[in-house]
């Protein structure tokens, strides 16, 4: 398995063949039982509302744009880095129309 192939998703445009729903891969997850699941944001409705996210088995999910809406986090880290404050969390938008 390609750890790295599937992240690669994290930030990319995507729809799922099986629901049509279609939004940002905003995380990527690997279970127990060796499915590898990400999480579809969908934006805002028409009200300006978030619509609720779910989770989709990555294979259902067909890639509409190859670049990603905003940079990706490095994973690479130590306690040295993390201490010195060069790694942590990215800023996140507040909201976003799609």
């Amino acid at each position: 398995m390609n750890i790295t192939k599937h992240l690669s998703h994290l930030g990319l445009r995507v729809k799922d063949r099986v629901t049509g729903a279609e939004g940002v891969v905003t995380s990527v997850s690997f279970d127990l039982f060796g499915c590898i699941m990400a999480t579809i944001n969908r934006g805002l409705d028409k009200d300006g509302k978030t619509i609720e996210s779910h989770w989709f088995d990555i294979a259902r999910l067909e890639i509409l744009d190859h670049t990603p809406v905003m940079k990706r986090p490095d994973f690479e880290w130590t306690e040295e880095t993390i201490a010195k404050g060069e790694k942590g969390p990215a800023e996140k938008p507040t909201s976003s129309r799609l």
